[in-house]
């Protein structure tokens, strides 16, 4: 039996049907691509209509520079294109377009017409997409790109998509993506006929979130701005408090297009790792500026992927710029505010750390005094009378309230204060910089009197002899007892009474991930943080602990110094401010 099948050469109407595949999933892929094409023609106002939700009709309007009436025919071609002309142009793009196959695809699966009008023209032309017919029309300079039921063409197509109202949603997000990026243009998006969202032009991005993400995320938002080697990143990030369920509010741009990337996605959640709580996701909106010819964004037909020639700088900055801006005291902290604290003399021996390698006493900060030697700490009177009080930003004590929360009275209103929240960042942050200036940088660990055996796989035999130096480093020794068990033979020292074989087959899993001992170095810093955070969550001041005003005001001024104060180890907040205008509403004062 013959099986040979005929090669054919594919027409024209078939080879765009499957280009549209690729480019076209759903509404909101043609209204992508239409807005891409609105701003690389300079537009400054953009109008989006739909009609049940972009499935009967799609009207992108724009008054842009427009397309002659030669090149309306040439402008629905496949590989038909005004952003690049060679290989060269290719690889240092300034245009959001440049395939030259999204109009074809599109009116491949769909009736589509345009209508545009250049400013040398009289008027304006319009083409229909499936005749070919230009014929004179009416409007200002600018073109209207009109798409009819889409994929009518392709009707198996049609069956996958959603509701309209889930239809309209994505169309809304990729109007917004583009919005966040260009708050010099105006927006306006109507859906049946109705106005459903309007951004006008702006030039504080700030003020386009705002527009866009709500007046709250506007007021919330810390501003950043860093560069390292060939990378540039600037924009805003969310204070963790705003914080969210889902990761729909992060927007990441690489030179002016939305772009969803890992290697940004890994820095920005590794910077957040500190005061975010549980499966909290950051908000932010990220702008990456580099050489056109060190990204390529010829990965994905969507466009919405990159690569990047220096992916270790791209996450330097990323990582570093949200660091710095998450770290830098908020609200007004200064340390000029610190006040003198009582000394650790009148402290216990007790007070000082333990199992660290630490020679030197603990700061006043660290380990918050015992309750036997509270009452020495109390007798160093805190002078509440100095005149940098009024720039206190947390203000000055005046009680606490059920042995767990500090209330405290400043120029605004009411603070209250979750101590042990607070005093466990005060004493994690401590401990962190105490450890940084060790040479060895190894947590100290705790031999075990009797090994923990266990049998191992052959991938944690080898992890536990590839990477033996890194579990020092993480106050672990794993050592082989047989060819196929593994011993452990220390532990870290704030961990002495955990399952020691649980730890180790962990960390041996994580290890096993990396390529190599020096990829995995970038383990330790995440270990050991979270180690530091546990330590400091029991040594911290324990709730139901009564504290006098000097203890409380210590607490206060200790927070004011403190990088990322604002947040716990764990992420929940540790101040709140309430202002006399909303202490006014709860008593109906002034009405």
């Amino acid at each position: 039996m013959n099986n040979i099948r005929e090669i054919k050469e594919l027409p024209d109407e078939l080879i765009s049907q499957i280009a549209a595949g690729e480019v076209v999933e759903r509404p909101a892929s043609v209204v992508r691509e239409l807005i891409d094409n609105a701003l690389d023609a300079g537009a400054t106002t953009i109008t989006l209509r739909l009609l049940a939700g972009g499935v009967r009709s799609i009207v992108v309007e724009d008054n842009g520079s427009g397309i002659v009436r030669s090149q309306l025919t040439l402008a629905l071609k496949r590989h038909a294109t005004s952003k690049i002309a060679s290989l060269s142009d290719l690889e240092s793009l300034d245009t959001m377009g440049f395939r030259g196959e999204a109009l074809a695809a599109v009116s491949s699966v769909s009736d589509m017409s345009i209508i545009s009008q250049t400013a040398d023209q009289p008027h304006a032309w319009r083409i229909d997409a499936r005749t070919g017919e230009i014929a004179p029309a009416a409007r200002s300079i600018g073109t209207t790109i009109e798409v009819r039921e889409l994929f009518f063409s392709t009707p198996a197509r049609r069956k996958f998509l959603k509701t309209d109202a889930t239809e309209l949603a994505h169309c809304v997000e990729a109007a917004r993506r583009h919005a966040l990026a260009r708050p010099d243009v105006a927006f306006a998006i109507w859906s049946d006929g109705k106005l459903h969202d309007q951004w006008l032009a702006c030039a504080n991005p700030l003020e386009r979130i705002a527009q866009i993400l709500g007046d709250e995320l506007g007021s919330k938002c810390l501003a950043l701005d860093h560069t390292v080697g060939t990378a540039g990143i600037e924009g805003f990030v969310g204070t963790p408090d705003v914080a969210r369920a889902r990761a729909d509010q992060q927007y990441c741009y690489v030179n002016g297009r939305y772009v969803r990337d890992k290697v940004i996605q890994h820095a920005v959640r590794q910077a957040f790792a500190d005061v975010l709580h549980g499966a909290r996701q950051p908000v932010y909106v990220l702008f990456v500026t580099m050489d056109p010819a060190r990204v390529d964004v010829n990965v994905h037909p969507t466009k919405i992927e990159v690569r990047f020639r220096d992916s270790r700088d791209v996450h330097s900055a990323a990582y570093h710029a949200v660091q710095n801006v998450l770290a830098a005291p908020r609200s007004g902290m200064t340390p000029q505010a610190i006040p003198d604290i009582p000394s650790q003399a009148s402290w216990p021996a007790a007070n000082h750390q333990h199992g660290l390698a630490i020679n030197e006493p603990a700061k006043p900060y660290v380990i918050w005094p015992t309750e036997q030697s509270s009452k020495s700490f109390a007798n160093t009177p805190f002078d509440t009378t100095q005149p940098e009080m009024e720039s206190w930003t947390l203000g000055r004590a005046i009680a606490q309230l059920q042995g767990i929360y500090v209330l405290a009275e400043n120029a605004q209103g009411l603070v209250i204060v979750d101590m042990h929240a607070a005093h466990e960042r005060i004493v994690y942050e401590s401990l962190k910089n105490q450890l940084d200036g060790l040479a060895d940088q190894r947590i100290a660990s705790q031999p075990l009197l009797v090994p923990a055996t266990f049998a191992a796989t052959p991938e944690e035999v080898a992890s536990a002899e590839t990477y033996a130096v890194t579990l020092a480093q993480l106050g672990l020794e794993v050592s082989a007892f047989s060819p196929k068990t593994l011993a452990v033979r220390a532990v870290p020292a704030s961990l002495f009474n955990g399952d020691a074989v649980a730890l180790a087959r962990t960390v041996l899993a994580n290890l096993a991930e990396f390529d190599n001992a020096e990829s995995a170095q970038a383990l330790v810093e995440e270990a050991r943080n979270e180690l530091l955070s546990s330590m400091a969550c029991h040594g911290a001041v324990r709730a139901n602990r009564k504290l006098n005003l000097d203890e409380m005001n210590a607490l206060l001024r200790q927070m004011e110094v403190t990088e990322r104060s604002d947040q716990c180890n764990h992420g929940r907040p540790t101040w709140r401010q309430i202002s006399i205008k909303e202490l006014d509403s709860l008593f109906m004062r002034g009405r």
